[in-house]
């Protein structure tokens, strides 16, 4: 949601869909943002803002998932997981972790470009959350890294290497710096940011799982150690389950604020904005504060989230978000949107005319939308909102058909398919986590000239209430003209509400898509036209 520059305050989340993961850095007077893309292409979301609230998305780091063959079908919980965005010797810098591959790093001289191809860094399973530093102190580089107990049956501990300082290799082993093991009550330490700051070695790192966690920082005169931890910021007595993971930036001016995620359901992780300041003792060494170079970080009201603050002291700057309407001119889809694989020639057509041409591609997977990897998609709003696009089924085969979906564990999608007799039909379908094809989730009904809009009203929990019109006058049942010059016959309801579901680690996503059973020869296309969102007032959950 973006902010109005004339307000004083901000209100959080001020990305509010998701962003997960998010890892922020500064440089002149620019603010970038990158967040975990998993297995949607492209990757590494690149965003901007100048005043750390209103942002826009720029651009993407990753054009395709390496290895491709590996990424041809959807891996919607793989891929890349919690990146880090720095900027040294003049050049973007970005390191995330592959659970099933090693660590990986792109650069690029330009935010928007051209990045280099990804680099494997450190081979092996189960390394996660890496973390660069350059120490300009010293002239030494340095890595951090997390573990996934799925892939290597380790987890709560971070290990730190040196590293060349062309950012390519590392010239260590590596060592277990923090153990969460040997720390009582912590869990699952994860996410680690590093810094350099008033002499000592920091490490923003959070613990205690997504939904109830906890943001720690540790510090250390020597990079190897040992570390003193305190936590930083956690829920306390507001609504802000387990405020998790980020990273800290500072203003021109001086002013500290710590960027995090919260995990929010069928919303992905959602984020955050808080204020930070050096002063806070605690902690679990012995040295004194005078000794400690101004104390701990303060993060939000005195370790609690802030659900709203006074603004950044930074030059006021025109309400801003990421893009999520699309009119798809020359049939090319906007930066907001991800196919669900590394997609492949003919999924698109660019024409000289506005709309996004989809061929129906032929799959033996037409009876699951989370297996096809010719989904595109974009992030489900954190708050309620009404989602509407324009369909036209064109020329094709028996079966072909094309809808607007809401996809997750569990998904529902609305579109028309073209019967036996060529006529075309409007359809509504879902399927539940744990099945393995989809349902009808009411009748078919006629779709005259091949044509519908299509809506989904998504109210406070995530809560889908799916609709069309078909501009059939002759059906008024349950008609509600809008106004909207969307058709004469109003939009009229269909099925039940269907309650949004994420995938593991991953939001639930909005999703266009074409498709037709197997068979020979070409199975027709889809124009999609006109797709809008509008947010409502009243915010989801809150």
């Amino acid at each position: 949601m973006s902010a109005d520059p004339a307000e004083p305050v901000y209100r959080n989340p001020v990305l509010d869909a998701d962003w997960s993961d998010p890892d922020v850095i500064r440089v002149g007077d620019d603010f970038y943002l990158t967040a975990s893309s998993f297995g949607r292409v492209p990757g590494l979301p690149l965003l901007h803002s100048r005043d750390l609230v209103n942002w826009t998305l720029v651009g993407h780091a990753l054009q395709r998932l390496e290895p491709e063959s590996e990424f041809a079908a959807p891996r919607h919980d793989c891929g890349v997981w919690a990146p880090s965005l720095r900027h040294h010797d003049g050049r973007f810098w970005i390191f995330w972790g592959d659970p099933d591959r090693g660590v990986f790093q792109v650069n690029a001289p330009e935010i928007r470009g051209p990045w280099t191809r990804p680099h494997l860094v450190k081979a092996g399973k189960g390394l996660i959350d890496p973390c660069p530093l350059w120490d300009d102190e010293t002239g030494e580089a340095y890595l951090v890294h997390a573990w996934a107990k799925s892939r290597s049956g380790v987890k709560n501990r971070l290990t730190g290497h040196r590293m060349h300082p062309h950012g390519t290799e590392l010239l260590d082993e590596g060592k277990v710096i923090v153990d969460g093991d040997r720390i009582p009550g912590w869990f699952t330490l994860e996410g680690p940011k590093l810094y350099r700051h008033d002499g000592w070695f920091w490490i923003f790192a959070p613990a205690g799982g997504v939904e109830t966690g906890w943001q720690g920082a540790f510090r250390s005169r020597a990079f190897f150690g040992p570390y003193e931890e305190k936590v930083v910021l956690e829920q306390k007595d507001t609504d802000v389950n387990g405020p998790h993971q980020g990273g800290w930036v500072r203003t021109p001016s001086g002013e500290d604020w710590f960027l995090h995620f919260q995990q929010r359901g069928a919303y992905g992780r959602v984020v955050h904005l808080q204020p930070m300041r050096w002063g806070g003792g605690g902690g679990t060494s012995r040295s004194s504060e005078a000794e400690s170079g101004g104390g701990w970080p303060v993060i939000g009201d005195d370790g609690a989230p802030v659900a709203e603050h006074r603004r950044p002291d930074l030059p006021p700057q025109p309400p801003a978000a990421p893009a999520t309407d699309d009119d798809f001119p020359g049939g090319r889809p906007g930066r907001q949107w991800q196919w669900t694989a590394n997609p492949r020639d003919g999924w698109a057509t660019h024409h000289s005319a506005d709309g996004l041409r989809l061929t129906c591609v032929r799959t033996p997977d037409a009876h699951d939308l989370r297996a096809l990897p010719n989904v595109l998609t974009q992030r489900l709003p954190g708050t309620p909102c009404t989602v509407e696009v324009d369909l036209r089924l064109d020329d094709g085969e028996p079966g072909a058909r094309a809808g607007l979906a809401v996809l997750g564990d569990a998904y529902s999608w609305i579109g028309l398919q073209r019967g036996p007799d060529g006529t075309v039909r409007l359809v509504h379908r879902f399927a539940e986590t744990a099945a393995d094809q989809e349902r009808d989730a009411a009748p078919a009904r006629p779709a005259p000239g091949g044509r519908a809009r299509l809506r989904v009203d998504i109210d406070a929990g995530a809560r889908c209430r799916f609709s069309y019109d078909t501009g059939n006058t002759g059906d008024t049942a349950n008609t509600a003209d809008t106004g909207d010059g969307a058709g004469q016959g109003g939009f009229r309801p269909s099925g039940q509400v269907f309650a949004a579901t994420p995938w593991r680690w991953v939001g639930a996503l909005l999703g266009l898509v074409a498709l037709a059973p197997t068979g020979q020869g070409h199975a027709g296309t889809a124009t999609f036209t006109q797709f809008r969102i509008r947010i409502q007032e009243k915010r989801a959950d809150r």
